[in-house]
């Protein structure tokens, strides 16, 4: 399949190399090396013009291994900002490209940030325009939905919210993303849908709910392949299989994912 030109790969990170770029010495896993060579060699083969590269938290606050990787084309990032992160490493952040941070309630990334710690990162960001990026599972999104309508900021939800497809498309978690969704300042990555899917290496019903949220909310939908897959267990999915899944949109509906709607909410060309 023949992608639109200008599409982007809206999440995606790059790891290492360790040697240039070494791992926290806090991190809670060790992924295999993946640096933007690798990425870059994934998106000349699928046709991806642009990208949003997500620090890692094996990367922790080191932000070394995404400057270098936004610097190599038309990139966007997503950093991991705390309260003591200086002002001007914020802004320094923002000149390189990045225009969000990620907030994490991730048992396995490390605990959940406290109210008071959000408090201080938006505090921080806002001033910059970023977006809040959230990655949640389970019925997180649901649990966090007060959290989310009070951060005064756009949120990027991370992989369709991780939510438990074993309990269908009406489940309380999916119906709590499509009720932020209609709050307008909300938007959904259709990424991770080999995380989602309950019978692999099929993702019929991963991409049953890519077509729910495009029809709930088709202004505010993202597309990204998600890798190189860090932390998956049991079943390592093949990027063409995921991009695959992108043919059964409209055409209309693919331009708006990969397109239209990256441009509009990470400030591509700006």
């Amino acid at each position: 399949m023949i992608l639109p030109p200008g599409s982007c790969d809206a999440h995606c990170h790059v790891f290492g190399p360790t040697d240039r770029f070494p791992y926290a010495p806090d991190r809670t896993f060790t992924p295999p090396e993946a640096p933007k060579e690798d990425l870059q060699r994934l998106h000349r083969s699928f046709g991806f013009e642009r990208a949003v590269i997500v620090q890692s938290a094996c990367h922790g606050t080191d932000h070394s291994a995404l400057l270098d990787a936004l610097a190599s084309g038309d990139h966007r990032g997503v950093a991991l900002v705390t309260p003591e992160t200086p002002d001007a490493e914020i802004a320094r952040l923002h000149e390189a490209g990045v225009r969000g941070a990620r907030l994490h309630f991730m048992p396995h990334l490390g605990p959940a940030p406290s109210a008071e710690t959000i408090r201080a990162i938006v505090a921080k960001i806002a001033p910059h325009g970023w977006h809040i990026a959230l990655h949640v599972a389970g019925t997180g999104i649901a649990e966090h939905e007060e959290l989310v309508h009070g951060l005064g900021l756009t949120v990027v939800v991370d992989h369709m919210a991780r939510v438990d497809l074993r309990e269908g498309l009406e489940s309380a978690a999916v119906t709590a993303l499509r009720r932020l969704l209609d709050s307008g300042d909300v938007w959904v990555k259709l990424s991770g849908a080999d995380r989602i899917a309950t019978s692999p290496p099929s993702l019929a019903d991963s991409a049953a709910l890519m077509h729910l949220l495009t029809a709930h909310a088709p202004e505010r939908v993202l597309w990204g392949t998600d890798f190189p897959h860090p932390n998956t267990h049991g079943f390592d999915p093949d990027d063409a299989d995921l991009v695959t899944v992108l043919a059964s949109f409209t055409e209309a509906d693919r331009h708006r994912l990969l397109v239209e709607n990256p441009v509009r909410c990470f400030g591509f060309g700006s």
